[in-house]
């Protein structure tokens, strides 16, 4: 693993450290309430930031999702929050934050990712490599993170 590579993993560690501290400074009905203007939650865009994430690197890599298809359904971009969501989809969640950059770690090692499918993003950035997907994926979870700091001042 390149230091670039390395330093991209550690950055998508401290985003993701501080989404988490962010679901656990509010009440599981603050993580639910849409704020007025917003068309989603706090809870939704944490579990967007994980859907997305694997979309991005093991989807267009040609691995199957860690979360599974019918989770990254459910928070996939287009989608909204439907109802609340149980106290199941809140442990996930919260536990899902960290796990999943310590998955994806082990995966850059463990996996064969030369089969990666080039994307290019609706922010038209064309993402073409594991590398990149980390990289561009963090600029992804840091805009989320400042969405869901709004929202929190909202809630």
């Amino acid at each position: 693993m390149t230091d670039r590579f390395a330093t991209a993993l550690q950055d998508h560690l401290q985003l993701r450290k501080r989404i988490l501290a962010l679901t656990e400074s509010v009440t599981p009905a603050q993580l639910d309430r849409v704020p007025a203007g917003f068309n989603n939650n706090l809870i939704w865009n944490a579990g967007h930031v994980i859907a997305t994430q694997e979309q991005l690197t093991y989807a267009l890599g040609g691995h199957p999702t860690p979360s599974g298809a019918a989770f990254v359904a459910r928070y996939r971009r287009g989608t909204r929050p439907e109802g609340d969501l149980a106290t199941e989809d809140y442990a996930y969640i919260r536990t899902e934050l960290l796990a999943g950059n310590e998955k994806l770690r082990e995966a850059c090692d463990d996996l064969d990712w030369s089969g990666y499918r080039p994307y290019t993003t609706k922010l038209g950035v064309t993402v073409t490599d594991l590398l990149r997907a980390v990289e561009f994926n963090n600029v992804h979870e840091a805009l989320h993170l400042g969405t869901m700091l709004a929202q929190r001042r909202l809630v």
